[in-house]
């Protein structure tokens, strides 16, 4: 099974521009997160919720405070304990400002942008499309897919005490989960898409959260320059690391992000019926979480205007491919770039603006957060069945 190479992976067409990097990156369509599987396997031989009790700990605490912590999650937490030395703390706080000063506008790429990028692989969208987590839970899926990047991006969010580092652990153990469950229902077709949440899809999905994030902002205006591009690949360099990424795979610049993503773009297959599916239950989120007619009808008022951004920011014929419904609003671009480009002219002008952009987009996405999640904490626990 180790040299299998899925039928997803579209090879042939890419050989042309990447050579030998294609062949390179096939063999991680097949490798997952070992020490993540092992902490799984390890939650069957203890009673029910001890080895979840033992993780919570050694997050809140340490490793050392759970004398009696079984020794997959030793393994697990001694791997991730040690900073790599890499990171430069004062590096991923600047890249973390890129999307916190940006404020809506990050979480509106986020939306109509980086998480349909992810939908549209027919092959990557398989855990998600077979969890139901999306299509049945959208908007805690997505209220707690908002506190992820909200947590990663705040100053020291990914070092040892932060919430930012828990929730990555919980991240990266839920997909465990999610893999041990899809692995155990005979439903996964390993020739077709290699193990569930793989190496290959979990580096994607990491850059759909980096560089992906980066082309949005800047497609709306925003001013972004290589050294802030730089330090937020870098950011999620080390978010990636930390939820179980193979260092080799992970890109250390915006030039090296940019051109894996277009490797991993060349191999991928049209969207499929799971795309659409998916994208459906995204863009309709508005109007799943409404809870009154008020809030519906706003919803609906609302959704050509981002479903315009979404095509504008994408281009039609991935749009097409993901089921977006078309809409003739042409102006929206074009008034969202000048406003967004009178703001960025005005704080590359003056510190105190610039200052106040982090302050504002931070209290946005605090904000944002706790209305996705309805008031209620995010606690990223492991599924227990799959709901589709």
């Amino acid at each position: 099974m180790a040299d299998l190479v899925p039928t997803r992976y579209l090879a042939s067409r890419a050989r042309a521009e990447f050579g030998d990097r294609v062949d390179r990156l096939a063999p991680y369509l097949m490798r997952t997160d070992p020490l993540a599987d092992d902490v799984v396997s390890a939650m069957k031989e203890l009673p029910a919720g001890v080895g979840w009790q033992q993780v919570d700990r050694a997050l809140a605490s340490g490793i050392e405070s759970v004398p009696d912590a079984h020794p997959a999650v030793v393994r697990l937490l001694a791997s991730i304990d040690r900073v790599p030395p890499w990171v430069d703390w004062r590096v991923l706080d600047k890249g973390g400002e890129v999307l916190l000063r940006a404020g809506y506008f990050g979480g509106l790429v986020l939306g109509v942008l980086s998480l349909p990028y992810g939908y549209a692989s027919p092959g990557g969208n398989k855990p998600l499309a077979f969890s139901g987590r999306l299509t049945q839970q959208a908007p805690r899926r997505l209220g707690e897919t908002g506190r992820f990047v909200q947590a990663v991006a705040m100053p020291g969010g990914l070092q040892r005490a932060s919430d930012g580092f828990a929730i990555t652990i919980k991240v990266r153990l839920m997909h465990a989960q999610v893999r041990r469950l899809l692995w155990d229902s005979g439903k996964w077709d390993t020739p077709a898409w290699g193990e569930p949440i793989n190496q290959h899809d979990m580096v994607a999905t990491t850059m759909l959260f980096s560089i992906t994030v980066i082309d949005g902002l800047r497609k709306l205006g925003f001013r972004i320059h290589k050294r802030e591009a730089d330090a937020y690949v870098q950011l999620w360099k080390y978010a990636g690391w930390l939820i179980g990424v193979d260092l080799e795979l992970l890109p250390s610049t915006e030039e090296e992000a940019w051109t894996f993503s277009r490797l991993i773009l060349a191999t991928q297959g049209e969207a499929d019926d799971d795309s659409r599916a998916l994208t459906k239950a995204l863009i309709e989120v508005g109007k799943t979480a409404a809870t009154t007619p008020e809030e519906k009808r706003r919803a609906e008022r609302i959704a050509p205007i981002t479903r315009t951004i979404s095509r504008a920011l994408m281009g039609d014929a991935m749009a097409d491919g993901l089921g977006i419904p078309k809409y003739r609003l042409p102006m929206v671009m074009p008034m969202l770039r000048a406003a967004v480009g009178a703001v960025e002219s005005a704080r590359s002008r003056s510190h105190l603006i610039d200052a106040y952009a982090v302050v504002s987009g931070t209290k946005y996405w605090r904000e944002i957060v706790r209305q996705g999640l309805s008031g209620r904490p995010a606690d990223f626990a492991a599924p227990s069945s799959l709901l589709a």
